[in-house]
């Protein structure tokens, strides 16, 4: 596991209860070449808020503490099928 996986990890850990206070979740799917992959579920495949909460705080402290991060990749799992479908690029 590299430092910047670790530091992504250690960044959700502390910001999945306030997610999940609110009903919703967020799971780290992978990084590679300063692309991060999160899967977000429940409340937050809905919430008009989703995009400012994963891009814009979220996104800041993981850039904040991994300056190598480019993109984030914000996937939902589509309730029908069970597959992953990408939602947001930032």
């Amino acid at each position: 596991m590299t430092k910047e996986i670790k530091k992504i990890e250690k960044v959700l850990t502390k910001v999945r209860p306030y997610i999940q206070m609110h009903g919703g979740d967020v799971v780290f799917v992978g990084y590679d070449e300063g692309v991060v992959t999160l899967e977000i579920s429940g409340a937050c495949t809905h919430c008009s808020l989703a995009d400012l909460t994963y891009n814009k705080v979220i996104g800041g402290i993981l850039k904040e503490e991994v300056p190598t991060i480019q993109e984030i990749i914000l996937l939902t799992k589509e309730k029908q099928n069970g597959k992953s479908k990408r939602i947001h690029t930032k």
